[in-house]
């Protein structure tokens, strides 16, 4: 097997590693941003406080999948941000606006501090939605048309709903009380729209791309991957069935078990993610180009990834690090 084969292989796997763990450990911080007006002036507090240690760190992993990208496969990068160049400029509008919104609500005077609250929700709901977006362009091959855009969208709609759900199981694993009890409601609710969500990107996505049908649907493919989406639809079952359980084992003071809805979205995120990665691998950009066509050359490819080799054993060192620190229940935050 020849490095110019395995080489971008292993880069693809990277690169879906940190967007992976971006859309898990991003995604639940985003998803509280989108919750915060639903919320009162002391439990928005709590849940700014409950991400304020993870926030910018999950970020990093944003940057080191788009920097694989820019790096080990320069020909996808000109492609896939030239035809996402409004989403994404969309996206980074929302995440600087959500990132001075965060310093700057703390030490806002309470007349102000309403505005600086709803930038940081506004932020992160369009950040979400320019995520989803781009996510359904890219599964359609950037094709053009009303029906292709529409798609777009209702993914854009679906991520969103996907990241309330992540933010709404963290604060009941991260808070209690009253903001808990609202927060069990909140997953139920959230529930519901990321279902269906998945399940129309599940069923647009093989009917809009013949080449993902095949892959699918061929035998025996079908059979060794119906675990996927009957483990999804089995985790969102535990959930459906869990979360009213707990919000009662919560207003009689039994916080037992507040860490299984988190685990449980969790889990429908890394099966529904190992479902597109199966989907679209080896493509680079659907029915344009492959990851070993999109590639630089194996030498360039050789400093990246000793580079990476260093740089990743951080990353995650630090990631873990932070999360057993800062475990436990969340508080206001607040700057002195």
């Amino acid at each position: 097997m020849s490095e110019a084969f395995y080489l971008p292989a292993i880069f693809a796997g990277l690169m879906a590693l940190a967007m992976l763990v971006y859309v898990i450990l991003d995604g639940f911080d985003l998803g509280v941003g989108i919750l915060l007006p639903l919320a009162t002036d002391d439990e928005k507090d709590v849940m700014v406080g409950s991400i304020g240690p993870f926030w910018d760190a999950n970020e990093t992993w944003l940057v080191l999948g788009a920097g694989l990208l820019l790096v080990a496969f320069p020909v996808a990068h000109g492609v896939v941000f030239g035809a996402l160049y409004l989403p994404v400029l969309a996206m980074l509008v929302g995440l600087i606006l959500r990132g001075v919104a965060f310093d700057f609500r703390v030490k806002a005077q309470d007349p102000h501090k309403p505005w600086w609250n709803a930038a940081f929700a506004g932020g992160s709901l369009l950040a979400a939605l320019a995520q989803g977006v781009m996510l359904g362009r890219f599964l359609t091959g950037f094709a053009e048309g009303a029906t292709a855009w529409l798609f777009a969208l209702v993914v854009g709609a679906g991520m969103a709903l996907a990241y309330a759900l992540l933010g709404a199981c963290w604060l009941v694993m991260k808070t209690h009380g009253k903001l808990q009890a609202k927060a069990i409601v909140w997953a139920e609710y959230a529930l519901y729209g990321a279902g269906l969500a998945v399940l129309a990107v599940s069923v647009v996505t093989p009917l809009a791309n013949p080449g993902i049908a095949a892959k699918w649907f061929a035998l025996p493919q079908f059979l060794l991957l119906l675990p996927l989406p009957l483990g999804s639809l089995a985790l969102f079952i535990l959930l459906w069935l869990s979360l009213p359980r707990l919000a009662r084992r919560q207003a009689a003071g039994n916080d037992t078990f507040c860490w299984l809805p988190f685990a449980a979205s969790v889990g429908i995120v890394l099966l529904s993610f190992w479902g597109l990665a199966y989907s679209v691998f080896p493509q680079m950009v659907i029915g344009r180009m492959t990851i070993w066509q999109a590639a630089a050359d194996p030498e360039a490819l050789w400093v990246i990834l000793w580079g990476a080799v260093v740089v990743l054993p951080c990353i995650i060192g630090y990631t873990a690090f932070a999360y057993r620190v800062f475990w436990g229940k969340a508080d206001k935050l607040s700057y002195q």
